[in-house]
């Protein structure tokens, strides 16, 4: 593993849950962290609702846009989390895997999208910490 932790974040349509997941620990692990983000069937834009959610706790992904699974972002991962991607997620010997089983937020109003966004906020903290990683800015 290099100096810095690399996790990958995967969704099938890569404009929700992914990208909060991506937001924070990139807001969160600063220079400690290499974070990617991607979907089995990324959708044209991010999930307006989750834009929105990220924004109430000052952390932008509107610039953000959903990117295609690929073998060569999984295979140079220490980590990928899966979030509901299903078996069009590749596996690799020598990445770590986690599964995160998290609502959708696909068709959800803000209302829906905050809790999926504290639980995803909770995760990455606890990520940080098995990794003990630190920002280096």
């Amino acid at each position: 593993m290099s100096d810095k932790l690399s996790v990958l974040f995967v969704c099938v349509h890569n404009a929700g849950r992914s990208q909060m997941a991506a937001g924070f620990l990139t807001s969160l692990g600063g220079d400690g962290v290499e974070v990617r983000s991607a979907g089995s069937a990324p959708a044209d834009s991010v999930n307006k609702a989750a834009v929105a959610a990220m924004a109430e706790v000052g952390i932008d992904i509107s610039a953000q846009t959903p990117k295609i699974l690929t073998f060569d972002a999984v295979e140079t991962s220490d980590v990928v989390i899966t979030m509901g991607c299903g078996d069009a997620c590749p596996v690799f010997p020598g990445v770590t895997y986690r599964d995160w089983a998290l609502p959708d937020p696909a068709g959800q109003g803000i209302e829906a999208v905050r809790p999926i966004r504290d639980e995803i906020k909770s995760r990455v903290e606890a990520l940080l910490a098995e990794f003990a990683v630190t920002d280096a800015r």
